[in-house]
């Protein structure tokens, strides 16, 4: 009764996780896009929302307009380096929760899964994302103190143009 219950309530996302490209994904709960995401350090820049909204734009997205915003060469190289590091961390912290979906799967799979092994895991998905909000909002803050204030102005006309 209680596997048919959950088959029931958890088809649905399973379906739709394999379903939303037509790609299966290599980690049973994450959707193929997710799962590229994740590996390739992507598709997480609603993680930096709060930065953008509040005038500290994302590095990857000054370096688009580093002609526009007429960017110094010392400009260009530091905004480099902190996305390149933001993407580095990306990476890290993506594969971290493919890992960490791997683990909760195979445990819960083969009914290996006890109070504080589900704790543990569920507490390291928390600790994931917030490595990974943090990484990308340190890179806002680090891009912002390279521009000018004209500049800020500029790079957010230009992104409402687009």
């Amino acid at each position: 009764m209680i596997k048919a219950f959950l088959i029931f309530i958890a088809l649905p996302f399973l379906v739709k996780a394999q379903s939303d490209t037509g790609k299966h994904s290599p980690v049973r709960t994450l959707t193929y896009q997710q799962y590229q995401d994740y590996l390739k350090g992507e598709g997480v820049d609603d993680m930096g929302m709060v930065a953008v909204i509040n005038h500290y734009p994302m590095p990857d997205k000054v370096l688009k307009l580093k002609k526009e915003l007429d960017l110094s060469p010392i400009q260009i190289k530091k905004i480099n380096d902190i996305n390149a590091y933001m993407h580095k961390r990306r990476l890290q912290t993506g594969g971290s929760i493919i890992q960490n979906e791997r683990t909760l799967d195979s445990l819960f799979r083969y009914h290996k899964i006890d109070d504080g092994t589900l704790i543990f895991y569920a507490n390291r998905h928390g600790l994931y994302q917030g490595e990974l909000k943090n990484a990308i909002l340190q890179a806002c803050v680090a891009t912002e103190k390279e521009l000018t204030p004209a500049q800020i102005k500029l790079f957010e006309t230009l992104q409402k143009s687009n």
